[in-house]
Protein backbone atom coordinates (compact mmCIF):
# COMPACT_ATOMS: atom_id res chain seq x y z
CA UNK A 1 0.00 0.00 0.00
CA UNK A 2 1.82 3.31 -0.99
CA UNK A 3 1.96 6.46 1.15
CA UNK A 4 3.28 9.62 1.54
CA UNK A 5 6.96 10.12 2.46
CA UNK A 6 9.11 13.11 3.12
CA UNK A 7 12.30 12.81 0.95
CA UNK A 8 15.32 15.37 0.56
CA UNK A 9 15.43 16.73 -3.00
CA UNK A 10 17.72 19.14 -2.29
CA UNK A 11 20.62 20.34 -0.25
CA UNK A 12 22.76 23.38 0.24
CA UNK A 13 25.59 25.15 2.00
CA UNK A 14 27.63 28.12 3.05
CA UNK A 15 31.10 27.97 4.88
CA UNK A 16 32.82 31.16 5.06
CA UNK A 17 35.86 31.93 3.56
CA UNK A 18 37.28 33.15 6.81
CA UNK A 19 39.99 30.18 8.21
CA UNK A 20 40.81 30.78 12.09
CA UNK A 21 43.41 29.14 13.02
CA UNK A 22 44.26 27.34 16.49
CA UNK A 23 47.77 29.36 16.32
CA UNK A 24 45.33 32.40 15.79
CA UNK A 25 44.58 31.82 19.25
CA UNK A 26 48.30 32.03 20.72
CA UNK A 27 47.75 36.12 21.90
CA UNK A 28 44.81 35.32 23.21
CA UNK A 29 44.14 35.81 27.26
CA UNK A 30 42.72 32.94 29.21
CA UNK A 31 40.95 32.94 32.00
CA UNK A 32 38.91 30.18 34.25
CA UNK A 33 35.26 30.66 35.36
CA UNK A 34 36.76 32.07 38.64
CA UNK A 35 38.07 35.26 36.67
CA UNK A 36 41.71 34.05 37.72
CA UNK A 37 43.66 34.15 34.91
CA UNK A 38 45.17 30.42 33.26
CA UNK A 39 49.72 30.78 33.99
CA UNK A 40 49.49 27.54 31.67
CA UNK A 41 51.49 29.08 28.01
CA UNK A 42 48.91 29.00 25.34
CA UNK A 43 51.06 27.19 23.08
CA UNK A 44 50.29 24.12 25.98
CA UNK A 45 46.63 25.10 26.15
CA UNK A 46 45.86 24.96 22.04
CA UNK A 47 48.13 21.59 22.02
CA UNK A 48 45.85 20.44 24.59
CA UNK A 49 42.60 21.56 22.72
CA UNK A 50 43.65 20.01 19.39
CA UNK A 51 44.29 16.61 21.38
CA UNK A 52 40.33 16.73 23.08
CA UNK A 53 38.63 17.84 20.25
CA UNK A 54 40.81 17.57 17.07
CA UNK A 55 39.89 20.85 15.96
CA UNK A 56 42.56 22.47 13.81
CA UNK A 57 40.69 25.49 12.29
CA UNK A 58 37.18 26.68 12.43
CA UNK A 59 35.63 29.40 9.84
CA UNK A 60 33.69 32.39 10.74
CA UNK A 61 31.79 34.97 9.18
CA UNK A 62 33.18 38.28 7.63
CA UNK A 63 32.22 41.32 9.02
CA UNK A 64 29.40 42.28 6.13
CA UNK A 65 27.96 38.56 6.96
CA UNK A 66 25.16 38.78 8.86
CA UNK A 67 23.33 35.03 9.93
CA UNK A 68 20.47 35.67 7.26
CA UNK A 69 22.91 36.16 5.00
CA UNK A 70 24.77 32.67 5.47
CA UNK A 71 21.20 31.19 4.97
CA UNK A 72 20.26 32.78 1.91
CA UNK A 73 23.00 31.44 0.21
CA UNK A 74 22.23 27.54 1.87
CA UNK A 75 18.41 28.15 0.59
CA UNK A 76 19.40 29.34 -2.64
CA UNK A 77 21.97 26.61 -3.21
CA UNK A 78 19.24 23.91 -1.96
CA UNK A 79 16.40 25.29 -3.97
CA UNK A 80 18.59 25.14 -7.42
CA UNK A 81 19.61 21.65 -6.59
CA UNK A 82 16.34 20.70 -6.02
CA UNK A 83 15.11 22.44 -9.58
CA UNK A 84 11.76 24.13 -7.45
CA UNK A 85 9.98 27.30 -8.34
CA UNK A 86 10.58 29.06 -4.61
CA UNK A 87 7.06 30.09 -4.61
CA UNK A 88 5.56 26.96 -4.38
CA UNK A 89 7.08 26.51 -0.65
CA UNK A 90 4.65 25.82 1.99
CA UNK A 91 6.99 26.73 5.03
CA UNK A 92 10.35 27.80 5.64
CA UNK A 93 11.35 26.20 8.44
CA UNK A 94 14.57 28.54 9.98
CA UNK A 95 16.55 27.13 12.79
CA UNK A 96 19.22 29.05 14.88
CA UNK A 97 20.08 29.73 18.16
CA UNK A 98 21.23 33.44 18.35
CA UNK A 99 19.17 35.29 15.82
CA UNK A 100 20.88 37.79 13.55
CA UNK A 101 24.43 37.70 15.21
CA UNK A 102 26.03 41.19 13.91
CA UNK A 103 29.72 42.19 14.49
CA UNK A 104 28.80 45.32 16.46
CA UNK A 105 26.04 43.86 18.89
CA UNK A 106 26.29 39.90 20.14
CA UNK A 107 22.83 40.93 21.80
CA UNK A 108 19.74 38.15 20.71
CA UNK A 109 18.02 39.90 17.21
CA UNK A 110 15.34 38.00 16.79
CA UNK A 111 12.51 40.60 15.34
CA UNK A 112 11.72 39.86 12.95
CA UNK A 113 12.55 36.11 12.96
CA UNK A 114 15.04 34.96 10.75
CA UNK A 115 12.69 33.33 8.60
CA UNK A 116 11.24 36.21 7.66
CA UNK A 117 14.41 37.70 6.90
CA UNK A 118 15.62 34.44 4.84
CA UNK A 119 12.06 34.48 2.85
CA UNK A 120 12.95 38.32 2.16
CA UNK A 121 15.95 38.25 0.94
CA UNK A 122 14.82 35.08 -1.23
CA UNK A 123 12.70 37.53 -2.57
CA UNK A 124 9.47 34.74 -1.91
CA UNK A 125 6.16 36.69 -2.66
CA UNK A 126 3.80 33.81 -1.91
CA UNK A 127 1.61 34.59 1.73
CA UNK A 128 0.97 31.35 2.24
CA UNK A 129 4.87 30.45 2.35
CA UNK A 130 4.60 30.05 5.86
CA UNK A 131 7.77 30.72 7.68
CA UNK A 132 8.67 30.86 11.08
CA UNK A 133 11.90 29.52 13.42
CA UNK A 134 12.68 26.69 15.52
CA UNK A 135 14.83 27.30 19.17
CA UNK A 136 16.30 23.55 19.80
CA UNK A 137 20.41 24.35 20.67
CA UNK A 138 22.21 22.13 18.62
CA UNK A 139 19.70 19.69 17.11
CA UNK A 140 17.62 22.20 16.06
CA UNK A 141 18.10 21.51 12.27
CA UNK A 142 17.15 18.08 12.36
CA UNK A 143 14.09 18.54 14.87
CA UNK A 144 13.08 21.53 11.82
CA UNK A 145 13.76 18.31 9.84
CA UNK A 146 11.14 15.96 12.06
CA UNK A 147 8.65 19.32 11.98
CA UNK A 148 8.75 19.30 8.37
CA UNK A 149 8.29 15.60 8.04
CA UNK A 150 4.84 16.06 9.72
CA UNK A 151 3.64 18.49 7.84
CA UNK A 152 4.00 16.41 5.15
CA UNK A 153 2.51 13.19 6.04
CA UNK A 154 -0.56 15.02 7.27
CA UNK A 155 -1.16 16.55 4.14
CA UNK A 156 -0.54 20.14 4.68
CA UNK A 157 2.51 20.39 3.07
CA UNK A 158 4.48 19.18 -0.28
CA UNK A 159 7.54 21.09 -0.43
CA UNK A 160 9.50 22.82 2.55
CA UNK A 161 12.74 24.28 3.17
CA UNK A 162 14.57 23.62 5.89
CA UNK A 163 17.57 26.11 7.11
CA UNK A 164 20.18 26.25 9.95
CA UNK A 165 22.27 28.67 10.84
CA UNK A 166 24.33 30.49 12.88
CA UNK A 167 27.56 32.71 13.99
CA UNK A 168 29.49 31.79 17.03
CA UNK A 169 32.04 33.67 16.50
CA UNK A 170 30.37 36.47 17.84
CA UNK A 171 28.52 34.97 20.97
CA UNK A 172 32.07 33.22 22.41
CA UNK A 173 33.96 34.50 24.79
CA UNK A 174 37.37 35.26 23.72
CA UNK A 175 39.02 34.83 27.15
CA UNK A 176 37.18 31.33 27.98
CA UNK A 177 39.26 28.21 26.09
CA UNK A 178 35.71 27.04 25.04
CA UNK A 179 35.65 29.79 22.42
CA UNK A 180 38.20 27.91 20.37
CA UNK A 181 35.22 24.69 19.69
CA UNK A 182 32.55 26.93 18.12
CA UNK A 183 32.18 28.33 14.10
CA UNK A 184 30.43 29.71 11.85
CA UNK A 185 27.65 28.61 9.26
CA UNK A 186 25.02 27.90 7.16
CA UNK A 187 23.12 24.39 5.89
CA UNK A 188 19.54 23.69 4.22
CA UNK A 189 18.07 21.31 2.42
CA UNK A 190 14.24 20.89 0.70
CA UNK A 191 11.58 18.26 1.73
CA UNK A 192 9.12 17.59 -0.59
CA UNK A 193 5.99 14.85 -0.79
CA UNK A 194 6.46 11.64 -2.55
CA UNK A 195 4.21 8.36 -3.10
CA UNK A 196 5.67 4.90 -2.38
CA UNK A 197 5.13 1.67 -2.27
CA UNK A 198 8.15 1.21 -0.42
CA UNK A 199 9.64 3.02 3.06
CA UNK A 200 11.62 5.88 1.61
CA UNK A 201 12.88 9.05 2.39
CA UNK A 202 12.59 9.91 6.25
CA UNK A 203 10.96 6.71 7.78
CA UNK A 204 11.53 7.44 11.61
CA UNK A 205 12.64 9.85 13.58
CA UNK A 206 13.64 10.00 17.78
CA UNK A 207 14.08 12.95 20.54
CA UNK A 208 14.40 13.38 23.67
CA UNK A 209 14.91 16.27 25.76
CA UNK A 210 16.65 15.91 29.74
CA UNK A 211 15.84 19.21 31.00
CA UNK A 212 15.60 18.35 34.84
CA UNK A 213 19.18 17.94 35.35
CA UNK A 214 20.68 19.03 32.79
CA UNK A 215 19.58 22.57 31.00
CA UNK A 216 21.89 24.54 32.39
CA UNK A 217 25.09 22.34 31.01
CA UNK A 218 25.38 24.89 27.86
CA UNK A 219 24.11 28.66 28.96
CA UNK A 220 24.73 32.27 28.74
CA UNK A 221 26.91 34.37 31.39
CA UNK A 222 29.53 36.87 31.62
CA UNK A 223 33.22 36.80 30.15
CA UNK A 224 35.42 34.93 32.35
CA UNK A 225 37.66 38.14 32.28
CA UNK A 226 36.68 40.25 35.38
CA UNK A 227 36.92 43.34 33.45
CA UNK A 228 34.60 42.52 30.40
CA UNK A 229 32.64 40.69 32.61
CA UNK A 230 31.48 44.27 34.21
CA UNK A 231 29.68 45.21 30.59
CA UNK A 232 27.62 42.52 31.27
CA UNK A 233 27.94 41.22 27.63
CA UNK A 234 26.24 37.30 27.57
CA UNK A 235 28.60 35.11 26.02
CA UNK A 236 27.68 30.99 25.41
CA UNK A 237 29.26 28.79 28.42
CA UNK A 238 29.63 25.08 28.37
CA UNK A 239 30.36 22.52 31.79
CA UNK A 240 32.14 20.47 28.75
CA UNK A 241 33.14 17.54 30.61
CA UNK A 242 29.43 17.10 31.90
CA UNK A 243 28.10 17.44 28.93
CA UNK A 244 30.87 14.76 26.90
CA UNK A 245 29.70 12.33 29.36
CA UNK A 246 25.90 13.36 28.90
CA UNK A 247 26.27 12.86 25.26
CA UNK A 248 28.16 9.51 25.80
CA UNK A 249 25.84 8.08 27.68
CA UNK A 250 22.48 9.09 25.99
CA UNK A 251 23.16 9.95 22.15
CA UNK A 252 23.82 6.14 21.18
CA UNK A 253 20.88 5.21 23.15
CA UNK A 254 18.90 8.05 21.46
CA UNK A 255 19.92 6.48 18.09
CA UNK A 256 19.14 2.87 18.74
CA UNK A 257 15.93 3.49 20.49
CA UNK A 258 14.79 5.36 16.98
CA UNK A 259 16.52 1.93 15.08
CA UNK A 260 14.75 -0.52 17.04
CA UNK A 261 11.19 1.48 16.04
CA UNK A 262 12.33 0.42 12.89
CA UNK A 263 13.35 -3.06 13.41
CA UNK A 264 16.27 -2.04 12.11
CA UNK A 265 20.24 -3.02 13.03
CA UNK A 266 23.15 -0.89 13.08
CA UNK A 267 24.57 -3.20 10.27
CA UNK A 268 21.36 -1.79 7.92
CA UNK A 269 23.07 1.56 7.96
CA UNK A 270 25.53 2.49 5.85
CA UNK A 271 26.33 6.50 6.89
CA UNK A 272 25.90 7.79 10.25
CA UNK A 273 26.06 12.11 10.04
CA UNK A 274 25.97 13.34 13.61
CA UNK A 275 26.77 16.93 15.08
CA UNK A 276 30.22 18.32 14.95
CA UNK A 277 30.52 19.20 18.14
CA UNK A 278 33.85 17.42 19.44
CA UNK A 279 35.95 15.05 17.11
CA UNK A 280 36.99 12.60 20.13
CA UNK A 281 33.30 12.87 21.41
CA UNK A 282 31.81 11.69 18.62
CA UNK A 283 34.44 8.75 17.84
CA UNK A 284 33.33 7.78 21.23
CA UNK A 285 29.89 7.91 20.68
CA UNK A 286 29.99 5.78 17.61
CA UNK A 287 32.38 3.19 19.29
CA UNK A 288 29.69 3.69 22.20
CA UNK A 289 26.29 2.62 20.16
CA UNK A 290 28.11 -0.25 17.81
CA UNK A 291 28.87 -1.72 21.22
CA UNK A 292 25.14 -1.37 22.02
CA UNK A 293 24.69 -4.22 19.18
CA UNK A 294 27.99 -6.09 21.00
CA UNK A 295 29.69 -5.07 18.09
CA UNK A 296 33.64 -4.04 18.90
CA UNK A 297 34.53 -3.02 15.46
CA UNK A 298 33.33 0.48 13.90
CA UNK A 299 33.62 0.52 10.02
CA UNK A 300 36.11 3.29 9.24
CA UNK A 301 33.99 4.88 6.41
CA UNK A 302 30.76 4.85 8.74
CA UNK A 303 30.97 8.55 10.18
CA UNK A 304 32.21 11.21 7.87
CA UNK A 305 33.53 14.25 9.79
CA UNK A 306 34.54 17.83 8.81
CA UNK A 307 34.92 19.24 12.50
CA UNK A 308 39.00 19.07 12.40
CA UNK A 309 38.46 21.63 9.52
CA UNK A 310 34.94 23.49 9.68
CA UNK A 311 34.37 23.55 13.44
CA UNK A 312 31.25 23.17 15.33
CA UNK A 313 28.77 25.63 14.15
CA UNK A 314 26.00 24.30 15.89
CA UNK A 315 22.70 23.80 14.38
CA UNK A 316 24.94 24.19 10.49
CA UNK A 317 26.99 21.50 11.50
CA UNK A 318 24.46 18.48 9.92
CA UNK A 319 23.14 20.24 7.06
CA UNK A 320 26.76 21.39 6.26
CA UNK A 321 27.89 17.68 6.08
CA UNK A 322 24.89 16.02 4.53
CA UNK A 323 25.20 18.68 1.45
CA UNK A 324 28.69 17.64 1.11
CA UNK A 325 28.21 14.19 1.59
CA UNK A 326 25.66 14.50 -1.42
CA UNK A 327 27.27 16.31 -4.13
CA UNK A 328 30.41 14.20 -3.56
CA UNK A 329 32.49 16.67 -1.71
CA UNK A 330 33.56 14.07 0.86
CA UNK A 331 35.08 11.66 -0.86
CA UNK A 332 35.07 8.40 0.00
CA UNK A 333 31.89 9.14 1.34
CA UNK A 334 28.79 8.45 -0.92
CA UNK A 335 24.91 7.58 -0.37
CA UNK A 336 23.19 5.90 -3.12
CA UNK A 337 19.79 4.40 -4.26
CA UNK A 338 18.36 2.45 -1.35
CA UNK A 339 21.10 3.22 1.57
CA UNK A 340 19.87 4.08 4.91
CA UNK A 341 21.76 6.65 6.95
CA UNK A 342 21.26 8.40 10.46
CA UNK A 343 21.25 11.97 11.45
CA UNK A 344 21.88 12.78 14.86
CA UNK A 345 21.93 15.67 17.22
CA UNK A 346 22.82 16.77 20.66
CA UNK A 347 22.82 20.01 22.17
CA UNK A 348 21.53 23.00 24.98
CA UNK A 349 18.52 21.54 26.58
CA UNK A 350 19.68 18.87 26.81
CA UNK A 351 18.64 18.30 24.17
CA UNK A 352 18.83 14.69 21.67
CA UNK A 353 17.48 13.74 18.28
CA UNK A 354 17.97 11.36 15.50
CA UNK A 355 16.54 10.99 12.07
CA UNK A 356 16.52 7.54 9.87
CA UNK A 357 16.59 8.03 5.81
CA UNK A 358 16.10 5.91 3.77
CA UNK A 359 17.60 6.96 -0.12
CA UNK A 360 14.76 6.65 -2.99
Amino acid sequence: MSRIYSVITGTGSYIPAKRQKNSDFLSNEFYDSTGEKIPTPNEEIVQKFLEITTIAERRYAEPDENTSDMAKVAAERAIETAGIDKEELDYIIFAHNFGETKVDNNRIDIVPTLSARAKQKLGIANPYTVAYDLLFGCPGWIQALIQADYYIRSGDAQKILVIGADILSRISDPHDRDSMIYADGAGAAIIEARESDEPIGIIGHNSRSDALEYANMLHMGYSYNPELAEKKELYLKMNGRRLYQYALENVPKTIKDGLDKLKLHISDVKKVLIHQANGKMDDAIIKRLFKLYDLNEVPEDVMPMTISWLGNSSVATVPTLLDMVMKGKMHPHNLEKGDTMVLASVGAGMNINSVVYRFP
